[in-house]
């Protein structure tokens, strides 16, 4: 399988071969407050991350104040369960006038910094700001207006699958080729809040790679960062998880949130993770040989004088190497030495 070409964004190569580019998501972790916004940045800058994505959206942008069925969270749902969407919404959302000093500070702090739009006023909010990629979120890749509109502005866009079908993925993906968006990152994700490590299904990363010829990343819902770290051993190239100061706080998406020591952790743990994968080689690599050297081989352990007989107790396999094969003990012992031999001497041919 062919691997597909990187895409710029910001500055940074995303695709096969990178440093995973790992996107920190504040979401709804500043619990209504643009300081503690601000310190999530800050925390996201000192973890190493490359950027630092937002949901850019008002409760009457993604939805309405509607009691119906329809618009409630099922009762028995872990962390929202019973709200009303427009209830959650209104809590989780980033105020728009936020966006400006968010966008400043991560830039100021050397982070790439871009949302996600959920209505066109949200698209000419962020152009307004000159974001450099957009994110489709997983329940918008099927609005397929929305995909073209973000893709008409001709900046990278990252769109997530979870939930979709593969005739879903196509269609999205055509509708941002369509728009204009020639750079695009396709993100395997399970949109469950949290979800388990079982329904990450990896596997599909190379499948989606196979199917759509684009560069594979993952937006990880799960706890901890070990679906992660395995993502990039598979073939991701970028990831997103959601993060927050602590999960103690509390707050709308805090319960699979990760805390900046877990951030730091996964960006040091992705990265040796795809310095792993490399093509398969077999034999000793430079950095082995002076382990090499250890091996085990066949030497003398007892000073004997020539003549005497080669047995178990002074010939035996130890480390390191530089002696006889080890396998070769029962071909030398009963000989006898040619000459005197000094313990710590490997054995050799010539000496027996």
């Amino acid at each position: 399988m062919t691997s597909p070409a990187p895409i710029e964004i910001d500055g940074h190569q995303v695709g096969p071969g990178q440093t995973p580019f790992v996107i920190a998501e504040v979401s709804g972790n500043h619990n209504g407050s643009l300081e503690r916004a601000l310190e999530i940045i800050d925390a996201i800058a000192e973890s190493g991350a490359q950027a630092v994505k937002f949901q850019t959206y008002t409760a009457d942008t993604i939805t309405i104040d509607a009691k119906g069925p329809q618009f409630q969270i099922r009762a028995d749902h872990g962390l929202w369960g019973g709200r009303t969407l427009h209830d959650l919404y209104e809590e989780a959302h980033t105020p728009w006038e936020w966006h400006a000093p968010m966008f400043e500070r991560a830039r100021e702090r050397g982070l790439t910094p871009f949302s996600s739009p959920f209505d066109p006023t949200a698209i000419e909010l962020l152009e307004s700001l000159d974001a450099p990629a957009y994110k489709i979120a997983s329940a918008e890749v099927v609005d397929l207006p929305l995909i073209r509109e973000v893709a008409s502005t001709g900046k990278p866009m990252i769109i997530s699958s979870g939930m979709a079908t593969l005739g879903e993925i196509d269609r999205a993906l055509s509708a941002a080729r369509d728009g204009g968006c020639t750079q695009m990152v396709l993100l395997a994700c399970t949109a469950s809040y949290p979800a388990a490590p079982e329904d990450a299904r990896l596997l599909s990363i190379s499948t989606l790679q196979e199917a759509f010829g684009i560069p594979i990343g993952l937006s990880d819902h799960t706890e901890g960062i070990g679906v992660s770290v395995a993502a990039v051993a598979l073939g991701a190239v970028a990831l997103e998880k959601h993060v927050t100061l602590a999960r103690a706080d509390g707050g709308v998406d805090s319960d699979f949130s990760l805390e900046p020591h877990e951030l730091t952790a996964l960006v040091r743990e992705s990265a040796a993770a795809r310095k792993a994968v490399q093509p398969p080689r077999f034999g000793p690599t430079e950095s082995e040989m002076d382990t090499l050297a250890l091996r085990r081989s066949l030497y003398v352990v007892a000073d004997v004088a020539a003549g005497d007989p080669v047995t178990r107790d002074n010939v035996r396999s130890i480390r390191p190497a530089g002696g006889l094969a080890t396998d070769e003990i029962e071909h030398v012992l009963g000989r006898t030495f040619t000459a005197a031999v000094e313990r710590g001497t490997p054995l050799t041919w010539d000496l027996i």
